[in-house]
């Protein structure tokens, strides 16, 4: 999911906004005076990689920590501890994170972005602080793990933002629309990625309740329950849902857009809700957590259509 976000954050999104070469009477009005993205094919390739060994550095943290809860709730696949050692785990963690943040960080140098040097570094620091203390706590760990998710896309459109040079006022004008344009698409596709992330890992603690009894975890089901929880994940569903129709709304003029996100979202989330309603066992929550992360794949997949549009 994550390659295939920055794929298309860059490819889809950005470039068509960028370089979608609208013309008006024989004088193109945008993006004439862009002479290229911030990254070559290269340099974008590298800070791909960076991100996907920093995530999966992320994934092998969590499940060094997570070994006795994973005992209980999913026993038939642990890894960690079965097949990998914990001292090869940790090494396999150190190995992943260290070269992504190399990586990363070459690439923040050869842009001239040296400060975004932090950006992987705070990750990576961000990754193992949850893993170890705050996925255990009361919504704060999955509020910090979905807001790592959504700087995903940022960080793409951070680095990947196209560099205007023009003395012309209409196409300084063009190109500050354009930016502007970014800048809300980019802001909806976040709060979208953060907003689905967060949700579902309400689901994933209420469906991993009775391994985190076992290290006395303060997550919102321990303390609320496992039917209270689900109420409140119904609500921020709610808050979600809202969003998803100010932004349907928006798009009326917009027919391709309207009826994807109608069609492949919109419907699809409205059966997660009221599922999410009706729902009591582990097993419906393993479904939920799965229909999820379908509603998250068709979102992502909607950048498609600004290239084809």
């Amino acid at each position: 999911m994550v390659l295939l976000t920055m794929v298309l954050t860059k490819y889809a999104l950005i470039d068509s906004i960028f370089f979608s070469n609208i013309s008006f009477k024989n004088y193109t009005l945008i993006h004439t005076t862009y002479t290229g993205i911030t990254l070559t094919h290269y340099q974008f390739t590298l800070l791909t990689f960076s991100v996907l060994l920093i995530t999966a550095g992320g994934y092998i943290i969590n499940d060094i920590f997570d070994i006795d809860t994973d005992k209980i709730n999913k026993p038939a696949k642990l890894i960690i501890g079965n097949s990998i050692t914990i001292k090869k785990a940790w090494f396999l963690y150190s190995f992943t994170s260290l070269l992504g943040l190399f990586i990363g960080s070459y690439v923040s140098i050869t842009t001239e972005n040296t400060e975004y040097i932090f950006i992987f570094l705070g990750t990576i620091l961000a990754l193992f602080l949850y893993s170890k203390y705050l996925k255990k706590t009361f919504l704060i760990g999955n509020l910090v793990v979905s807001i790592l998710l959504g700087l995903v896309i940022f960080i793409t459109v951070l680095f990947n933002e196209p560099k205007p040079h023009s003395s012309n006022l209409l196409e300084v004008m063009s190109n500050i629309g354009t930016g502007i344009r970014l800048l809300l698409i980019t802001v909806t596709y976040i709060v979208f990625s953060v907003l689905t992330n967060f949700i579902r890992e309400i689901i994933k603690d209420i469906e991993d309740i009775n391994g985190d009894l076992k290290i006395k975890a303060k997550t919102l089901p321990i303390i609320f329950g496992r039917k209270r929880a689900s109420k409140v994940a119904f609500f921020f569903s709610a808050i979600l849902l809202v969003f998803l129709l100010i932004v349907l709304q928006s798009l009326k003029e917009d027919i391709l857009l309207l009826g994807y996100g109608i069609v492949f979202i919109l419907f699809p989330f409205l059966y997660f809700m009221y599922q999410l309603w009706i729902s009591e066992t582990k097993k419906d929550f393993s479904k939920l957590s799965s229909l999820m992360k379908i509603v998250m794949l068709f979102g992502i997949l909607s950048m498609v259509l600004f290239k084809i549009k």
